[in-house]
Order: structure tokens, then C-alpha cells, then sequence
């Protein structure tokens, strides 16, 4: 016996216990989804099966298995398993853990030391863990729903296997829950449940990917239904809007998820489909979002996507924002949807965007000169007397109102930044800057003709 309990899957009774928590895969064989890292033949797989393991971290959504499987490994290869949770523990408990680690593996002893939710450690909590990890005396299996690149100290991560784990599929979530109707041992097959492919079909496609919550969900329509006459309790769609009235869609307005929303967004819009950027508007809109956040993702848009392409994108934009902080939710949210099927179809342009970047590297790489002293306004004496104003030439007076004066830096004399594409207006002002550039480039004999 080492100094940490072996995990015993079923250490409180049954019957005390979530219906999600009694249908836990028990080993590998047992373990639904992540058939490209558990699969038959598979790495993880037979790196578990001959257990020539390392310290690992699962990144993946909730509910796909993450603490289940790093529980598996521990029953598989005979390791003491520890639990820690990054929201309860602090530098107190992980040292007092390491050091009893420690002294199981002079006893040749391995521990296991899962922590959930690894990304809520700070940097000195995730520090901690590195000389044990590099001495061997643990195995870290972390998880985490939050992408390890940005949330994973670097020197741990290198020294970690990370693995990702997908969302369970409806189809898969429906096999779980049928398994726990007939099971029963462990699930709810003495219940006289009956329940319609479609029902479940139904609580599959809510729980998004998680199974957790698809167990969770039949539980509570289960309990949420009384028995009929003869003892059956009858799933049906009224009761399970009852108990669960809205999808609950995966997202956190501070975490990736919220980027990779917005990602799609934007660049559905900027691939003119107007189907995909309705389907994301709405989801983010309907996850939670601040509708003015993307009234003002979309503002952007209008600019850096179709800028004069299409001049009114720009209005129709302030508009929709204007519009929704008129109505609020959810009538508002409509305007915020004409805006993105307006910009999707609007002709597309990043001549703007591109131009004023390459102004930016252009003041990065280049000196601030002062400002040419013919574009300088002589408001004294002293000022035209040293030159200020001298050689301006007012567009105006001219025939074409267009002057061969030079207006940029000396050093910077002919760039050019703004090349208007042949999208919608800016084909038109593609026309006039052409037609501009040829009255620059006439001689004064032929401005004076």
C-alpha cells in the first residue's frame, strides 16, 4: 500500500451518486470518442497498454473525457492517483502532495497527480510542479478547456505531451444514453423509462458535445417524470422543455472560444456569405455577447474589408449599432443582422487597410520630417518672411483643380499608398485617380493651354 489510496471507481454507493458519474467508463474498452488517440493500435493507446508513459495534458471542451481517461490510466498501470483541483489548491497543498510523492517513489511507487483545470494555477503554482515532473517522482496529467499556449506556463508545457480531445458527436452521445437506459446496474434501466429515438436524439444535439451534460439532462427528465398508471414514465418533448428550456451553447466571452467565434464571423463576411455570418452572429448573440461588441467588430469591417468599395457600409453599420442601443434586445438584433448580410454581399476592397498599413511601416522606418514649408499656413509676418506658404499653389485656380505640388515628405516623394481596386465605387475612383495623375504629370505648357 503506498502512501496515496489506488483509485477505487466506485467508492460511494450508487445510488448517492449523478447518473454521469455511475456511467464513467471503467477502462479503455468501455471509453467512447477520441478514436484517433484511444483507437485500436493508436499512440496513447499503446503507450497506455504498455504503460511507457510521460506527463501529458488533455486540452478539449467539457464533458469528452479528459478526467476519465487520466482516472483509467491510473487503474491501468497501477499507479496511485491524485486529484487536484486548480480552483481549490494553492503552493501549500501542492508542496505537502510533492513531497509525499516523492517519498513513494523511493518506495517504487508511482503517483499520478491530475490536476483539472491546470490553466487557473498561476505561474509560481504551475512552477511548483516542474523539479518533480523532471525528477520523476510524479506523472503529471493536467487538463484544461483553455488552449495551452497562451495559458500553460512555457517550461511546463515543454515538458508535457499535450493531447486533444474532440467533442463527443450527437450520434455518440445517443449511444451513451441508451446504455444508461438499459443498464441496470449502474444506470436507470429499473426505472420503466421510455424514451423516443428522437427524444434523445433531441438531449443529444443540447448537450453540445459534452457528455456530462447529456447524462445530466436525462436524469432530470427522468426525475421531472412521473410514473403513468402502469409505472412507466414516458420521456417526452413538453417535459424536456420543462426541464431544460434553452440550448446551452459552449462559449466564454474571455476565453478562446469568444476569438474563434469572432474569427468566423469576420471572415465569413469578408468571404461574402451571407448564411455563414448569420449563423455566427447569431450564436455569439445568442451565447451571451455584448451586441455592441460586435456592432463595433462590424464598424471595422465596413472599413477594412470594403472601405470605398462601398462607402454605405460604413452608414449601415452606425446605423445597426445606432439601431440596436434604439430597440435592445432581442428586436435589435436584427439590425445587427441586416448589417452583416449588408456587409457580406457589399463588394470587397482592402485597398484602404492595406494603404494605411503601409503608412504605418513607413513611419516606423523612416524619420518624421517636418511638414514641407509650402504646405505651412503663414499666420505672421515672421512665418512668411523664413518661407512659410511660399510655392503653394491653390487646386482651385487651376483648370482641372489639380496642381503638379508635391504634398508628402521630400523623402517619400511618388509613394503610393491608396490603389483602389476594381470593386464597386472604388472602380470609378480608380478611373479618377488615374485621370489625376495625368493632369500631375502635364508641363506647365500644357497647364497654361
Amino acid at each position: 500500500m503506498g502512501l496515496f489510496q489506488a483509485i477505487e471507481p466506485e467508492e460511494a454507493p450508487l445510488e448517492r451518486r449523478p447518473l454521469a458519474d455511475r456511467m464513467r467508463p471503467r477502462n479503455l474498452d468501455e471509453f467512447v470518442g477520441q478514436e484517433e488517440l484511444l483507437g485500436p493500435g493508436q499512440p496513447l493507446r499503446i503507450q497506455i497498454e504498455r504503460d511507457e508513459l510521460g506527463s501529458m495534458l488533455f486540452w478539449g471542451p467539457p464533458g469528452c473525457g479528459k478526467t476519465t481517461l487520466a482516472r483509467i490510466i491510473a487503474k491501468r498501470t497501477k499507479s496511485d492517483f491524485v486529484p487536484f483541483s486548480a480552483v481549490l489548491s494553492g503552493i501549500k497543498e501542492i508542496k505537502e502532495t510533492m513531497a509525499k510523492a516523492e517519498s513513494a517513489h523511493r518506495y517504487g511507487r508511482r503517483t499520478i497527480v491530475f490536476v483539472d483545470e491546470v490553466h487557473r494555477f498561476n505561474r509560481a503554482q504551475q512552477d511548483a510542479f516542474l523539479p518533480h515532473v523532471e525528477a520523476g517522482n510524479i506523472l503529471l496529467v493536467g487538463s484544461t478547456t483553455e488552449n495551452p499556449s497562451f495559458e500553460i506556463n512555457a517550461p511546463l508545457l515543454s515538458r508535457m505531451k499535450v493531447y486533444v480531445l474532440r467533442p463527443l458527436t450527437a450520434e455518440q452521445i445517443t449511444g451513451l444514453l441508451r446504455s444508461a437506459l438499459a443498464d441496470t446496474v449502474r444506470g436507470i434501466g429499473n426505472e420503466r423509462v421510455e424514451a423516443s429515438p428522437a427524444i434523445l436524439e433531441r438531449i443529444a444535439v443540447l448537450a453540445n458535445g459534452d457528455a456530462r451534460a447529456g447524462y445530466n439532462t436525462l436524469e432530470a427528465l427522468v426525475l421531472g417524470t412521473p410514473p403513468d398508471a402502469a409505472g412507466k414514465r414516458i420521456l417526452s418533448e413538453a417535459r424536456l422543455q420543462d426541464v431544460l428550456q434553452n440550448k446551452l451553447l459552449p462559449y466564454d466571452k474571455a476565453g478562446e472560444e469568444h476569438f474563434n467565434l469572432i474569427s468566423a464571423l469576420h471572415k465569413s463576411v469578408r468571404n461574402s456569405d451571407p448564411d455563414a455570418a448569420l449563423y455566427w452572429l447569431a450564436r455569439m448573440l445568442e451565447s451571451g455577447e455584448d451586441p455592441l461588441y460586435l456592432a463595433r467588430r462590424m464598424v471595422r469591417m465596413a472599413s477594412e474589408d470594403i472601405g470605398l468599395a462601398d462607402p454605405g457600409a460604413l452608414a449601415q453599420t452606425i446605423a445597426a449599432k445606432e439601431a440596436f442601443e434604439f430597440l435592445g434586445p432581442p428586436e435589435g438584433h436584427l439590425a445587427l443582422a441586416q448589417a452583416a448580410v449588408y456587409l457580406s454581399l457589399a463588394p470587397k476592397s482592402n485597398a484602404l487597410y492595406t494603404g494605411y498599413g503601409n503608412v504605418q511601416e513607413d513611419l516606423r522606418r523612416t524619420i518624421a520630417e517636418p511638414v514641407p514649408l509650402h504646405l505651412r499656413n503663414a499666420v505672421t509676418g515672421l512665418m512668411r518672411n523664413i518661407g512659410y506658404g511660399k510655392g503653394y499653389q491653390y487646386a482651385h485656380d487651376a483648370e482641372e483643380k489639380v496642381t503638379d505640388m508635391p504634398c508628402l515628405p521630400e523623402s517619400l516623394a511618388g509613394r503610393t499608398y491608396y490603389k483602389p481596386t476594381d470593386q464597386g465605387l472604388e472602380s470609378r475612383l480608380r478611373l479618377r485617380l488615374e485621370d489625376i495623375r495625368r493632369i500631375q504629370k502635364k508641363s506647365p505648357q500644357d497647364h497654361e493651354r
